[in-house]
């Protein structure tokens, strides 16, 4: 499995969060990376929508909890990444 990343888009950004923009998608990207590893070790046969809830709570429980509170991934893509989980466990 490719390791997830987070990419974040420039346009929707302050000015303060633009000039960060590379070491919040950094941030953002290892506690993501971080949950997917815990999850996959974890995993007990939970649903596609039960993982993808683990995947976001655990992301936010690895950030400073002002950057938790802003961390909304696009669910989509975020359920791709359950979803490689629950296949590669079965």
């Amino acid at each position: 499995m490719a390791e997830p990343h987070v990419t974040l888009d420039p346009q929707s950004l302050n000015p303060v969060e633009q000039k960060l923009q590379g070491p919040l998608e950094d941030q953002l990207s290892s506690a993501l990376q971080a949950a997917t590893v815990k999850i996959q070790q974890q995993y007990a046969g939970e649903s596609v929508e039960q993982v993808t809830g683990m995947l976001l709570e655990q992301a936010k429980a690895g950030l400073h909890p002002d950057i938790a509170a802003g961390f909304h991934p696009d669910h989509e893509q975020l359920r791709h990444v359950a979803e490689e989980i629950v296949s590669r466990s079965h």
